[in-house]
């Protein structure tokens, strides 16, 4: 067959597929979309349609880094396509990148002058670069920042009489209490101000005295139980209560990170997580996922739902509080548990991770990234990580630093938008 035949054949094929592809996307089965794009961008990968609709199926499932990736070869293809900056700018966004997005959606209103979805996000972003720029102009140092929980005293706070909920009498969060909270939250409810603060400030000491990697002894015989993210669902959290027992020194439990954001009830989660941890610290062990920042949390609920329920004060006690997390635990010297994943060189020993600085926002790359984005991936060796923090890592990778550091059972987070599950890497069982 003629050259020109042949890729004539190869367009209309493309067209084919890219249809199929759009009824899978409009079905919201973007893997299989992402799939199909993939078949027309094999066959033709000259349309900048098909790059920026796989690119708009990667943020759909918050795979960032591919839709950036896709979105910039759309450009390339055609520099005149606007949905190609679009996607590349909500991706952006949606990664708190905001002086990143803000040109590619300037790129977009001059290509696309009278596009009022462009004009919101455009005015989105400069209000959100604004921000920044003020936010960067009275900062001051780290070492000399005042914290806000200095200028809190909830002893000065009064609980007004018609108030009928949970109580903390004195300084001691009790079993009793806990429960009472619970109950009112599952008939929503609210927490007394007054309370709240003191679960929070006294989780803050708790958290602020452990180390980055925390060492946790469960003796033999005893069952210890490990979680994922719970984003802010609350009556699955329950529910886990329900069929695994409360949190107690007979029954402590390890929730893996990423317990806010997404869910409408990322309030109530909090504070039942750090309520319990302030009864009995042993009762329940928490680890830093990467939504406990800052830009996670602007982006995806949990800055809104606390300043709505409570206050912007909350607010920056929450986001300060969430940086004393540790980032790692292993259990009996052998199961490292970590939210996210492993490291971009080998050679790294959990004696590095004890020495990790912590108390900050999440950096852009490093080890405390790392820990907190990385995912695996099924091939080996190590590649970029498809939500554009991080990296990916495969199951030599993790032989190699459990070898090392002489460990035997990795646990983290699968990352996965509609289903976060805990994976479990044993080394003989991967070969």
């Amino acid at each position: 067959m003629p050259i020109m035949e042949t890729e004539k054949s190869n367009i209309s094929r493309a067209e084919e597929v890219k249809v199929l592809a759009n009824e899978a996307f409009k079905a919201h089965k973007y893997a299989q979309a992402i799939d199909l794009y993939t078949q027309a961008i094999e066959l033709n990968n000259q349309n900048a349609v098909y790059w920026a609709n796989r690119a708009f199926a990667h943020i759909k499932l918050e795979e960032y880094g591919s839709a950036i990736q896709d979105a910039s070869n759309a450009i390339n293809v055609d520099p005149k396509y606007s949905k190609g900056y679009y996607r590349r700018g909500a991706a952006y966004l949606s990664m708190g990148k905001f002086k990143e997005a803000l040109k590619d959606f300037q790129q977009v209103k001059k290509i696309r002058p009278n596009d009022p979805d462009a004009t919101r996000k455009l005015k989105e972003c400069e209000k959100a670069v604004m921000k920044l720029k003020f936010e960067e102009a009275i900062s001051a140092p780290q070492s000399q920042r005042r914290s806000v929980a200095d200028s809190i005293d909830y002893h000065s706070i009064d609980v007004e009489p018609e108030y009928s909920g949970a109580r903390i009498d004195g300084d001691v969060v009790t079993l009793d209490f806990v429960k009472k909270m619970i109950d009112d939250f599952k008939h929503e409810k609210c927490l007394h101000k007054r309370y709240a603060y003191q679960i929070v400030l006294q989780i803050r000491e708790i958290l602020r005295a452990l180390p980055s990697l925390v060492d946790i002894s469960v003796p033999d015989g005893n069952h210890f139980t490990v979680c994922g993210d719970v984003h802010g669902q609350f009556y699955d959290l329950l529910n886990i209560f329900e069929l695994n027992g409360l949190p107690s020194d007979d029954n402590p439990y390890l929730f893996n990170g990423d317990f806010v954001d997404r869910g409408s009830f990322s309030l109530e989660v909090i504070l039942t997580l750090f309520a319990f941890k302030c009864m009995s610290p042993s009762a329940i062990y928490l680890a830093r996922g990467n939504h406990e920042s800052k830009s996670m949390n602007k982006i995806y609920g949990f800055e809104g739902e606390v300043r709505s329920k409570l206050s912007e004060t909350f607010v920056e006690l929450f986001a300060e509080v969430f940086c004393f997390l540790p980032l790692a635990h292993v259990i009996n010297e052998k199961i490292f548990v970590v939210h996210g994943g492993l490291f971009s060189v080998d050679g790294v020993k959990l004696s590095d991770i004890r020495a990790i600085d912590r108390f900050c926002e999440p950096p852009e790359e490093g080890l405390m990234c790392e820990l907190l984005w990385s995912d695996p991936q099924p091939h080996p060796g190590r590649g970029p990580s498809k939500r554009g923090v991080g990296l990916s890592f495969g199951a030599d990778v993790t032989k190699r630093f459990l070898q090392e550091n002489n460990l035997g059972i990795f646990i983290f987070v699968s990352f996965n938008i509609f289903l976060s599950q805990l994976s479990v890497f044993i080394p003989y069982l991967s070969q």
